[in-house]
Order: structure tokens, then C-alpha cells, then sequence
């Protein structure tokens, strides 16, 4: 069910997850008060440049992006519309690059590795009630299931076009929530059965 795994071994992938994980959530946290679009452009021709180390199978997934167009030509002409176009290209710019790198993590981690990474700092929160082992669980699914719910969209929008010979329309937004739902409930079992849904006493 969760997919977007890279199976060929590239430098990496050797890279350990906490590390993978701690620089996501740096750079995610570093662009978000940069505004001039040009240097969010450097960081996203970057951000390319690492796919490109990768492989032409990284490559080929910055497609998955596809998806997303309507949505960054809407964000863009909105912020045209009230005169700053500059702050447009930046709120574009940003939002790539960082899918993008969430999807450099997801396809270069396995989720044991994710969940692994995660639990030494989730292990704090256990004094508040949390499960550790859930929550770095659900964080996992997160960050694996952008670029699966991407690729699921851009099947359906492809199929559509074969069909009418039209663009994606918004028709397609049922179907791919119900898809989604299904999928979620699927996952949910696949938990079930391996015990994560059960309320343990000791460990998480």
C-alpha cells in the first residue's frame, strides 16, 4: 500500500535517517522567512541538483509534481492580483522545493529506519500521554504518503485526459477523496493486525 520507495542503493541512502530527518526539518524551518524568490530559486535548482545525483529513476519522479499545477497557478495569480507578483514566484519556489524534498527523504528511507529515527526524540513525550511508537509511526505515514497521494492524483488526472481529451477536472475530486479515505482505512487494518492500535502497558 505505501509505495514511493527507491529500490536501487544511492549515496543516500546511506545516509542515516535522523540526519535525512533533521536536515527536512532545518531547511523547512530556514525558508519559511525568506522572501526574495531568487534565492529560493538557488535553493530549488539545488534541490535539483541532488535528484540528479540520484539517478535518472529520482529524476523522473519530480513529475509527480504535475499534480500540483493547477494549485501553484492559482496561488501565483492570486498573489498577482494584489501586485506582488515576486511574492508569488517565492510562495511557489518554497512550496516545491520543499515537496520535493520531503520526497528525497521518503524515497531514500525505509519507514523502520523513519520510525527508529524519530523515537529517541518522541520518547520525551511519553510524561504527556504519548505513544511514542504511534507517533513517530504517524509521522512516518506523513511524510511517505505526499508523494503516493501525488502519483494517485496524476494516474487519475491522465486517465481522464485519455478519456475526454480534456485536462483534469474537478470531478475528479470525489473519487480521489474516496480513493484516499479507502486507502486510510486499509493502512488503519493493516496497523490493526499488527497490534500498533492496541494500548500497551510497558514499552511503546
Amino acid at each position: 500500500m505505501i509505495s514511493g520507495y527507491l529500490a536501487r542503493e544511492t549515496w543516500l541512502h546511506s545516509v542515516r535517517a535522523g540526519a535525512k530527518l533533521s536536515a527536512l526539518a532545518i531547511v523547512s524551518f530556514a525558508v519559511l522567512p525568506v522572501q526574495d524568490w531568487r534565492l529560493l530559486g538557488v535553493g530549488l535548482c539545488l534541490v535539483l541538483a541532488l535528484y540528479a545525483s540520484l539517478g535518472t529513476d529520482a529524476l523522473r519522479r519530480i513529475a509527480a509534481l504535475k499534480p500540483f499545477a493547477p494549485l501553484l497557478v492559482i496561488i501565483f495569480v492570486l498573489h498577482g492580483l494584489t501586485g506582488d507578483w515576486a511574492a508569488g514566484a517565492s510562495a511557489i519556489a518554497r512550496l516545491v522545493m520543499m515537496i520535493l524534498l520531503a520526497d528525497l527523504v521518503s524515497m531514500t528511507t525505509t519507514m523502520q529506519d523513519m520510525m527508529q529515527a524519530l523515537m529517541p526524540v518522541l520518547r520525551l513525550l511519553r510524561p504527556l500521554g504519548v505513544n511514542p511508537k504511534k507517533l513517530s509511526l504517524a509521522v512516518s505515514l506523513v511524510v511517505r504518503f505526499v508523494p503516493v497521494l501525488a502519483a494517485n492524483w496524476q494516474a487519475r488526472s491522465e486517465a481522464w485526459r485519455a478519456r475526454t481529451g480534456r485536462k483534469a477536472s474537478w470531478r475528479l475530486i470525489g473519487p480521489f477523496i474516496g480513493e484516499t479515505l479507502r486507502m486510510a482505512d486499509q493502512v488503519a487494518e493493516a496497523l490493526d493486525a499488527r497490534g500498533f492500535a492496541r494500548t500497551r502497558r510497558r514499552g511503546a
